[in-house]
């Protein structure tokens, strides 16, 4: 009987906790869905700011008419569609991220609440720094990149004067214009947005990791060859094929690297301060394990396989 008793009661907190994780979620995703349709109302406007970049880059190319076009019936509307789901989760981000933290504050330590909470505060703000990066300075240089190509400026069948279509005639040649669509070039910006805006959560992931002692800033600069190796693979494959921008993408994401073992030293000192103010800091083991690390720098050859 009592047996039953003790797995009844052990029982109540794991539903508590489900019932609580399914509000949370719920409310979550009502946020979503409200932030989804907010962007769905607005979408036209905010595709036409998505699209700025590329308006650009054919104004100066010599196109006073730019003209995009979409070649089935759904298109248009799908396009909206994931233009609202991504504003939707931007929007809604302030909410969902809320009903995270409600969720996971009860079961840390004072200290714990104070050291995650400025990580929910900096994430959305620096992804919304890659964000802007990215559609102000990236995605023209790759759009400029792409349509530069042409020794002509690009002229589009859609350009219209006085009601009638400017044709020009020619003995010979082809000529080759850029009849863009929208969800393709929605594509390139989008992927951008989304690519600067993860690669600039990379100082929020090292500090969480240097406050749990997962990383620390002795072990991140022993890996600098290797995270410029994986630097340049992510700059390589999220990128257009243009050296410009996968340089660019390389040189901030490693900047942020640098500036994340900056922020992984000062927790590593805050924690040591901490420590030694609780007398709970040893600095015979400290001075034994740096005397180790020389040791084993000096003489390599004692490492083992």
């Amino acid at each position: 009987m009592s047996a039953e008793s003790d797995i009844e009661d052990s029982s109540a907190p794991l539903i508590e906790h489900l019932a609580e994780l399914r509000t949370r979620v719920i409310r979550a995703a009502l946020a979503f869905l409200v932030g989804m349709v907010i962007c769905f109302t607005f979408g036209s406007a905010i595709l036409d700011f998505l699209l700025i970049p590329i308006e650009n880059t054919m104004r100066s190319l010599g196109n006073p008419n730019p003209v995009m076009q979409y070649t089935a019936p759904q298109e248009y509307f799908f396009t909206l569609i994931r233009i609202s789901m991504v504003g939707g989760l931007f929007v809604a981000f302030p909410v969902i991220g809320y009903q995270l933290w409600r969720f996971v504050a009860p079961g840390l330590y004072k200290n714990e609440k104070n050291a995650f909470l400025p990580f929910m505060i900096a994430s959305p703000m620096l992804f919304t720094l890659g964000a802007a990066f990215a559609h102000y300075i990236v995605v023209p240089l790759a759009m400029q990149f792409f349509l530069g190509f042409a020794d002509l400026p690009s002229f589009f069948a859609a350009m219209v004067a006085s009601g009638e279509v400017a044709e020009a005639t020619r003995d010979s040649g082809i000529d080759i214009v850029f009849n863009g669509k929208v969800n393709e070039s929605l594509d390139i910006t989008l992927k951008m947005i989304v690519a600067f805006g993860l690669c600039f959560q990379l100082p929020v992931l090292l500090t969480l990791m240097g406050k749990a002692g997962l990383a620390t800033a002795d072990g991140l600069r022993n890996t600098r060859k290797y995270a410029v190796i994986g630097i340049l693979v992510v700059a390589a494959l999220v990128t257009p094929p243009d050296v410009t921008t996968q340089l660019i993408l390389f040189v901030v994401v490693y900047g942020l690297y640098e500036i994340s073992i900056f922020l992984v030293a000062r927790v590593e000192k805050d924690r040591e301060v901490k420590l030694r103010e609780e007398g709970l800091w040893d600095d015979d083991d400290d001075l034994e394990s740096r005397a180790d690390e020389v040791d084993s720098e000096d003489h390599p050859e004692d490492r083992g396989p």
